[in-house]
């Protein structure tokens, strides 16, 4: 596997903590606002011990027959594990209280799914809503406008916990270039938060990736999804 230029999965978690510190201070905000979820799709048990004897406490993960056997082997490892990836709804019922947050519902169905599942386990559900800021035929996710009328369903579902929002811009080779799809998430989040709508609250901002996280900072990320950054290249 390779690595980016820092050498290895420790050296390069140092960097990627370094910069989130400096992008948080030059942005006026305190240390430790931002958290780090490493995305491990396609990561190797090895490779993820080792980043968490460097460091890292949260994981993150795309598919479901993947994340389960690591969850397993990880079982007592001071960490937490998101679910990073499109969740369909078929497969809640097995994500449900395994992840610490869902960071990817994209409708109202499948939150209501979310909500049976947990009132079944008897918990209260994490999550993020997705939002397709701009569309895109090719993502999942709410529109911004469809958004704000969904907020009072999404806000009466009592076994789910909607703790913010969670976006990807469209792909580009200059991070400034996804700097107004930030903006547009963290005022969109504020925007709604004005509803003051049930249980909702909306103080997570889940942005940016390994080539553009520094900037999701500055705009009020409070969690940042890396992986490249940290293990290098690996198969889709």
């Amino acid at each position: 596997m390779a690595l980016q230029a820092g050498g290895s999965i420790g050296e390069n978690l140092r960097l990627v903590f370094e910069r989130i510190r400096h992008a948080t201070q030059q942005s006026g905000r305190s240390e430790g606002s931002v958290r780090l979820v490493a995305a491990t799709k396609s990561v190797g048990l090895d490779q993820i011990r080792e980043g968490i004897t460097a460091g890292l406490m949260i994981l993150g993960e795309n598919r479901l027959q993947e994340a389960l056997p690591k969850i397993e082997a990880l079982r007592g490892e001071p960490i937490q594990w998101h679910f990073i990836g499109h969740l369909q709804r078929r497969k809640v019922r097995s994500v449900v209280g395994i992840f610490d947050l869902i960071q990817s519902v994209d409708s109202v169905e499948l939150a209501e799914e979310i909500d049976r599942r947990a009132r079944e386990a008897g918990l209260t559900q994490a999550v993020l809503l997705e939002v397709n800021l701009e569309g895109e035929a090719t993502k999942a996710g709410f529109l911004p406008d469809e958004l704000e009328g969904a907020m009072p369903s999404l806000g009466a579902l009592p076994h789910v916990a909607v703790k913010g929002l969670m976006a990807i811009p469209p792909p580009t080779s200059d991070p400034e270039q996804a700097r107004p799809y930030f903006r547009r998430l963290r005022e969109l989040a504020w925007r709604l938060s004005r509803q003051q709508i049930g249980t909702v609250s909306l103080q997570e901002l889940s942005m940016g990736m390994s080539n553009d996280y520094h900037v999701a900072v500055e705009e009020g990320a409070t969690m940042v999804r890396v992986g490249t950054a940290i293990f290098g290249a690996r198969r889709a």
